[in-house]
């Protein structure tokens, strides 16, 4: 498992999801000092155990980061941490205070729970995490 030893904070995205490829696009545009490293888990050949230390279902799950030391971070941390990275700190700063933080931690759990749906990406009527692409 390769850490953030670069500095940069590591992102692991679902590539394959429309709406989470035009947060990667805007916070790409953002990320001008380079303190973030873009992971796609749907790109071919991406090796989850390998990469991140958990399955790719896992990864599917929940947004992932990785912390410079190594240490996963999960959900709106995630975010806190992309967007403290491009600027955003007031920002991030509000969204630790009582009552917002547990209302955005609510919101994206059932984001996360019905990300395939909303993204039209169920199959055959089901809405299960896809197969990890082939190797």
């Amino acid at each position: 498992m390769t850490s953030g030893a670069d500095g940069a904070f590591e992102v692991f995205y679902d590539g394959a999801c429309p709406l989470c490829m035009r947060e990667i696009r805007l916070l790409r545009g953002l990320d001008r000092r380079g303190r973030i490293r873009f992971s796609d888990i749907a790109a071919p050949g991406f090796d989850a155990q390998a990469r991140a230390g958990v399955d790719y279902a896992t990864l599917m799950a929940r947004i992932h980061g990785r912390l410079e030391d190594g240490t996963l971070v999960t959900g709106v941390e995630v975010f806190r941490r992309l967007y403290g990275a491009v600027g955003f700190g007031p920002l991030v700063a509000l969204t630790r205070l009582p009552g917002v933080a547990q209302l955005l931690e609510l919101a994206y759990v059932w984001f996360a729970k019905n990300r395939l749906r909303l993204t039209g990406r169920c199959e055959d009527g089901t809405c299960a995490v896809p197969a990890a692409k082939a190797r």
